[in-house]
Order: C-alpha cells, then structure tokens, then sequence
C-alpha cells in the first residue's frame, strides 16, 4: 500500500537560523533569495559576488567574506549551501557539512547532498512544493507554471482565513469528521467564493453565520458510502469524480485488486480496511463487507467502497448497495474502466472490429465447487470476442471446454498480466497452446484472458511499453 519516495518532502522553519551559502554566482543568488525570503541569517563566502548577491549585500539582506571557503566555516550554521563552479569545492563543502551534522544542499548534484530545493508556488501561507529530488529542474518548473496558473493568488487569503478560525472550530466541534465537513461546507462553498473576489469582510461573516448555524444543529446524519471503480490499475485511468470522492473519504475498503498508486491518492488521515479476496482466502466475506459498510455509514462516516475496474462487472458491487438501500443508507456509484476495456486497450487488442468481431462477451471463469460451468454453444459463435475474468487457474478447462464445444483450435487467444500497470505482460498464442504456455511461465494475478480472431491485430497495433521501475 506505501508507494516508495527517494526524499522525504518537509517544510521548515528558517527564521533567524544562520545559513551559509558559499558560492557568488547566480546560482548561490538564486537559492539565497529563497533562504532570505524564510527569514533566514544568509552569510555568502566567495571571492567575488554576482551583481543580484551584490545588491542583496547593498539592501542588508546577507553578510558576505570575500574570500575562498574554509573548513571551519561550516561550523555552527543550521544549513550549508555549496554552489560553486568547482566541483571539489561543492564535495568538500559536503563533506564538511555532514561531519558537522549540518544539513546541506549540493548545486547540480542532488546525490551528493541531503537537502533540495523545491520549486514553489506561493500563495502565502498556502505553499506547494515540486520536487523531481534533483533529477530534472526544468520538469519542476514546468510543473509550476502549470499549477501557478490555477492558483490564484487570493487562495493565501483563504489559507490565512482557515487558520484564523482553526482553534474556534476546534473548540465548537468535537470530533475530526465534524470539523472535516465543516471546513468542506466553507472552502468548497459560497464562503470560499467571495473571499476569492476579494470581500473579506463578507467571507468572514459568512463564515461566522455558517459557524453559529452548524453549532445549533450539530452534525448527527448519517453518513455515505462511495461505491467507486478504481480501474485496471493505472491511476490516469480514474474519472474526476472517483478523484473528487476518494479526497472526502473518512473510512477506504479496498480490494487486493486496487494498485498502491490508486491507493496513495486517497486521504492519508482516513482508516484502511483490506476486504480482499483471493482463491479459497478471503479476508473477509461478502456478508461481513455489506454489514461493515452499513455499520460504518451509520456513525457518520463517509465510506469509500474502492473496487478493482468497474464495481457493477464481476464486482458483486449490486449486492453491497441492495444492503445499503435496504438499511436506509445514502451511496453513489462510480463506474470505473474495467479490466476488459482497460487491459485490452493497454495490449492493442480491439474487442471489437469489424473484420474480425461483431460481438464481445465478458464471463468469469471461477471455479464453482471445482468445475467450470458455463453456456458453452454461446461462447463459440463466430465473429466474437470472448473475455475471460478470473480465470488463470481454469484456463486449461476453459480451452478444453470451448474446443470440444465446436471453437476452431488455432482460434487466437491472449492472456494479460497485471494489465495497465508498469508490470503489464501479455502472453499470446492460440485456444490450443495459451494454456501450456501460461503453464511454462511465473504469471502473477490479476490476470485476464482474452480469445478471438481480435488477438491476431496485437502485433500490429501493440502501442504500450511497460517501464518498470528501476532497482
């Protein structure tokens, strides 16, 4: 469920801590505005200045020694800059830093230090940081100028409007789920636009008006349940509405089938309840899972039912919300990309074309009570696609079954492996072979069978290439 980072992203308190930057170009002038503007003591050492540090030392905004860097410099100070022309200046710098238990950044070489600066967006109070921890500046700048562009400057007035009021909500309501959606109800609302315009005033009465009604009529309704498709696996695939529902969550339930990166982009505050199911071990069954909803929709919580690709396909979501109707509970259903879409898309691998398939048929190939059972002369038509969910551990049956119901044994099958994802792997051959060559390979779930006239156009229109992470 964690999602791995290379640097730990932090903000700090800078005001009146000493600084040493050593460096004169524009490079050192550049950090040390930033380091300034925190509040920090800045003193440069380097034998010239460059004419932006230069006027920083006319304003009385650093201190400077005009001369070149000395261990004993990075004695005493908070943080070390290093950003010279001279590489072994930098590592010197370094490791001088490091002996001390400074904390120091190294220009144009993230590795060699400890700390990297951001690019900021700042709305004052309200900050956003991008950092590509050193690997391409340019793509943090351009990130910025992006966001830059959809914040609006008036968004610090609305950040410094919320820490105004922060204790006194604190003390009108008494648990964390109140003071959520309270805080939602303003910066989502009315309140939020006119302190964007520019009335002040006006926003602060509002809210003050919104806080005197909510305290009369503290929050006691019940609360709702989010069904919500999170796809095959790739987050770009999630609609704006799964996004927008998944950031109000209170409690996630989430299957085996929902990706760490789809995961990492619910509310890291809100409780997780693993509910997955894999063959013969289910963490918890269908019953208790319905029930769970139900009990934790009852207590005012805001449940995000998060579910592998489409909630209504194989997803038993119908049996979660006729739970949810029949104890009076409030639910909303977003439908997701499921895996038949998703992965076959992913494998260039059209479900329908019109010189090969005319028709696309979804089943499951879960075992029931250890046989496969199926409306066998439906699947073999000719001209269709015939997608198979779960059904790695029946595949030989399934081939076998449709082969001695009349599908023609050369007929085109594919399997894909954890499709959509950096680990997407396909496997393809013909009804006949696909099974003993899943057999001679390590495959993973999920997994999802694809079989039709369809697979023969992979190789032609195969666009994905998955880039798995380095290690």
């Amino acid at each position: 469920m964690l999602v791995s980072m290379q640097q730990f992203p932090l903000f700090i308190q800078l005001e009146n801590r000493s600084v040493l930057v050593v460096g004169g170009g524009t490079v050192a002038a550049r950090k040390s505005r930033a380091i300034v503007a925190a509040g920090a003591t800045v003193h440069v050492v380097a034998p010239q200045l460059c004419p932006a540090l230069q006027r920083m030392l006319d304003n009385n905004q650093i201190t400077h020694a005009q001369r070149g860097y000395r261990t004993s410099d990075a004695q005493n100070v908070w943080l070390c800059i290093a950003a010279t022309d001279e590489p072994s200046v930098n590592a010197q710098v370094a490791q001088d830093a490091k002996a001390s238990n400074t904390l120091v950044n190294v220009a144009d070489d993230a590795q060699l230090g400890d700390v990297s600066f951001a690019s900021v967006v700042n709305r004052d109070p309200l900050q956003i940081a991008i950092s590509t921890g050193g690997h391409s500046p340019i793509l943090a700048r351009l990130i910025h100028a992006r966001i830059a562009a959809f914040i609006p400057a008036s968004y610090g007035a609305l950040a410094k409007l919320a820490g105004d009021y922060r204790q006194r909500i604190k003390e009108h309501f008494n648990t964390l789920n109140e003071r959520r959606r309270f805080w939602e109800s303003v910066l989502t609302g009315p309140i939020a636009q006119r302190l964007l315009r520019g009335d002040e005033d006006g926003a602060r009465k509002a809210l003050e008006l919104s806080l005197i009604d909510k305290t009369a009529r503290k929050p006691t309704e019940t609360g709702e349940v989010y069904l919500v498709g999170a796809g095959p696996g790739d987050p770009d695939l999630l609609t704006f509405r799964a996004l927008r529902l998944m950031h109000q969550a209170d409690v996630v339930l989430h299957d085996r089938l929902v990706s760490d990166e789809v995961l990492s982009l619910c509310p890291s505050d809100a409780e997780y309840i693993y509910v997955g199911k894999r063959r013969a071990n289910h963490a918890m069954q269908q019953t208790t899972i319905n029930d769970t909803l139900v009990q934790l929709a009852s207590s005012g919580k805001r449940v995000l039912r998060l579910k592998g690709g489409d909630p209504f396909i194989f997803g038993r979501g119908g049996e979660e919300i006729e739970t949810l109707a029949d104890a009076g509970i409030r639910f909303e259903v977003v439908p997701g990309i499921t895996a038949a879409s998703g992965c076959a898309s992913y494998a260039g691998i059209p479900l329908t074309h019109r010189d090969h398939a005319q028709a696309c048929v979804f089943v499951t190939g879960h075992l029931k009570e250890g046989s496969l059972e199926l409306n066998w002369p439906h699947l073999v038509q000719p001209n269709q696609t015939l997608v198979c969910y779960m059904g790695l551990v029946a595949l030989a049956e399934l081939c076998e079954k449709l082969i001695n119901h009349g599908l023609p044994s050369q007929t085109p099958a594919a399997l894909v492996e954890r499709g959509t994802t950096q680990h997407q792997r396909v496997l393809s051959g013909t009804v006949e072979t696909l099974p003993e060559i899943v057999s001679n390979t390590a495959v993973k779930a999920p997994t999802l069978i694809i079989i039709g006239s369809v697979v023969s156009l992979r190789e032609q229109l195969q666009w994905f290439q998955p880039q798995p992470a380095l290690t």
